[in-house]
């Protein structure tokens, strides 16, 4: 079982913690939110122990979530960031495109970013990733630091599992108001 603890995830990883978040949400009628799978070709399997052992990417996907909660469309893609410095490289051209689309759809898009060593779960609304993605293209910095991060947006479990990000999305649609 996944825990959250004050030394971190703990062997879960932050994909599973969402997904189980994702599970109660939809459980409980508050959202419908979907990991969006990556699509592979393989090229070898092991046909004895039924695995692929070798695959490549079929195309470049887009976030790692999407869905609907209470009627607004949410994309978001789940980063872990074990530094205090988040390298922009991490999040790829196209996710930026993809998620500056979905906002002009009158979508939410954000990040969600867990830095272990801190132990700290951040809510990036899309405004600021792409403040950061834009000083970049301009000749800024490639990269973030955590001493840049607006202080509201940091998130605390509930339950030790339970990812509390939609009280995150209607703090980030009361600021769009």
């Amino acid at each position: 079982m996944a825990t959250w603890n004050s030394r971190g995830l703990r062997g879960s990883t932050l994909e599973e913690l969402i997904n189980r978040t994702n599970e109660r949400y939809a459980e409980i009628g508050l959202a419908l939110i979907q990991k969006i799978p990556t699509p592979i070709t393989p090229v070898k399997i092991d046909k004895e122990h039924r695995h692929i052992t070798l695959a490549y990417f079929d195309k470049i996907s887009t976030v790692d979530y999407i869905g609907a909660v209470q009627g607004i469309p949410v994309c978001f893609d789940a980063k872990e960031c074990s530094a205090d410095t988040f390298p922009l490289q991490n999040v790829h051209q196209h996710q930026m495109d993809f998620m500056d689309r979905f906002e002009k759809q009158n979508g939410i898009a954000f990040l969600l970013i867990y830095y272990s060593t801190r132990d700290e779960l951040y809510y990036m609304r899309y405004e600021q990733i792409r403040k950061f993605w834009d000083r970049s293209v301009r000749g800024g910095r490639k990269s973030f630091r955590f001493d840049e991060l607006e202080p509201g947006w940091f998130m605390e479990m509930k339950n030790g599992f339970f990812i509390p990000y939609l009280e995150y999305i209607q703090k980030d649609l009361n600021l769009r108001d």
